[in-house]
């Protein structure tokens, strides 16, 4: 029987973890909406589906968007709403399903997910509707994992003994992502590639010592000078096609035609 990614699997990820102990998006989602919009998001409409803990969304609300976080997992939902209660701005949470979103027709001015499709078999309905609900003009941002990377090996190991945390997950290259976007009427019109920081061989060892009780932090120790170095020559190379086939995760953004 094939293995799947469940509800029941993100609801324990999101039961067990505080929001705090968990990996950021290194702020590429927010880096790609101010290439979009600018740093002034008043009278924007936005929706994140697949919110997870919903991070990238509380940023773009800091930046005066009205944001809607929708998921079907009842645990970030909560924490969701946690983080409302903390925050000075806030998200507008929703239960709803991403294959039928619960919005009608050209309702959003932005619609993006990072860490969503992945997840299933059958992914293409989450972009149809994506687009369904986008209006024209608007964008559609899908962030995935990289197909080619030591990464997609690693995971599919770990798949095969189930032992990776979501159950069940697979990979996109930047040119399948386009494809996707294409095939339902967005053109696809900026994209973005991302390194993993820290590197993959600190986060998977924080993982297997903080199953031993063991607590890393969540970021090791930065070396003067040179982090800022390393980082700056991400910057510049996440925008060049050919190094986006060697990211960790990719990201394309995809215009819907003016009416």
């Amino acid at each position: 029987m094939p293995r799947t990614s469940d509800k029941e699997h993100w609801d324990a990820l999101w039961q067990k973890r505080d929001v705090k102990e968990l990996y950021d998006n290194s702020g590429r989602i927010l880096t790609a909406v101010r290439r979009l919009f600018g740093d002034d998001l008043a009278g924007k409409r936005i929706l994140e589906v697949g919110a997870g803990s919903a991070r990238d969304s509380f940023d773009l609300a800091g930046l005066g968007a009205e944001v809607w976080t929708l998921d079907y997992s009842h645990a970030s939902l909560e924490i969701i709403q946690q983080q409302n209660e903390q925050s000075e701005h806030k998200t507008i949470p929703i239960g709803g399903d991403a294959f039928a979103l619960p919005f009608a027709d050209e309702s959003f001015d932005l619609v993006f997910h990072q860490g969503l499709i992945e997840h299933f078999r059958e992914e293409e309905g989450i972009i149809a509707e994506n687009a369904r609900v986008t209006k024209p003009g608007g964008y559609v941002i899908v962030d995935v994992p990289q197909r080619w990377h030591i990464y997609t090996v690693i995971k599919h190991a770990l798949i095969a003994i189930n032992m990776w945390f979501a159950g069940w997950e697979k990979e996109f290259s930047l040119r399948q992502v386009e494809a996707k976007l294409r095939k339902f009427g967005l053109e696809p019109v900026d994209f973005y590639a991302e390194w993993m920081y820290p590197c993959l061989f600190y986060r998977m060892t924080r993982e297997a010592l903080w199953k031993l009780g063991v607590r890393l932090p969540l970021v090791p120790f930065k070396i003067p000078g040179l982090h800022q170095l390393r980082r700056a020559i991400r910057n510049r190379l996440k925008y060049s096609r050919f190094f986006a086939y060697t990211g960790i995760s990719v990201g394309v953004v995809g215009k819907k035609p003016e009416a």
